[in-house]
């Protein structure tokens, strides 16, 4: 996908005056500017789970996908650790009836295991303009609130700052057995959050958490890209 798709997306958000894009279509947008991003398909009908999870591989995860929902778990719209047909066709029929009433479909994720996991996004500040952030992520975001902040557009070692800066900065190094993450792909990311802030006023903020460490690589599992 190029960046001129990562456009259409985003105007035709815009021309049918959204708040937000969903899921699936972030991280469509993210994938243009050359982020890791998890394999999945967006499936409509019902008989379309087998061959997408086929495609995808065992285990799943199963999301409901809507602009119009920010906040997935508390609505009971994932089911993680999908292991067969059976419940892959389960988890799709519980999920497509708790999204009527909303404009969207299920989502079949592959399930990224890693011990690790990050946060990175984008705000934009009326004074300094979009801002990328780093930092903890997964369910203690919000908790720990262990975060960094830079002015866009990042150099490298502006990126390379920015891990160090974070109280939990060793996640990202070796430990325990586990290899130490890839710093200048997590650092190309931050980079892309600043310019994609850059190019599209439109970008109110970008949330992607959480960025898992799989063995030494990142990949996003989940994003937000809001408008205004």
């Amino acid at each position: 996908m190029n960046r001129t798709s990562a456009a259409k997306i985003i105007e035709n958000a815009l021309r049918e005056n959204r708040r937000s894009l969903s899921e699936y279509e972030a991280k469509l947008v993210l994938s243009s500017y050359n982020f890791p991003v998890v394999r999945e398909i967006l499936v409509e009908h019902r008989d379309e789970v087998q061959e997408a999870a086929k495609q995808i591989g065992y285990p799943l995860v199963v999301k409901g996908c809507s602009h119009e929902i920010a906040h997935k778990t508390e609505k009971g719209l994932i089911r993680i650790d999908i292991r067969n047909n059976i419940e892959a066709l389960e988890a799709f029929d519980e999920i497509n009836k708790k999204l009527e009433g909303y404009q969207g479909a299920v989502l079949l994720q592959e399930m990224v295991q890693g011990r690790r996991e990050l946060v990175m996004g984008l705000t934009r500040d009326d004074q300094f303009g979009p801002c990328v952030m780093f930092g903890l992520g997964g369910i203690f975001t919000e908790v720990l609130k262990d975060v960094s902040f830079r002015r866009a557009p990042l150099k490298e070692s502006d990126a390379m700052e920015m891990m160090r800066d974070i109280k939990g900065n060793k996640i990202i190094d070796a430990f325990r057995g586990t290899e130490a993450a890839d710093i200048k792909t997590l650092a190309g990311m931050l980079i892309e959050i600043g310019r994609i802030g850059l190019e599209y006023d439109r970008v109110q903020e970008i949330d992607i958490n959480p960025v898992i460490v799989r063995q030494r690589k990142p990949v996003v599992v989940d994003a937000l890209i809001v408008l205004g």
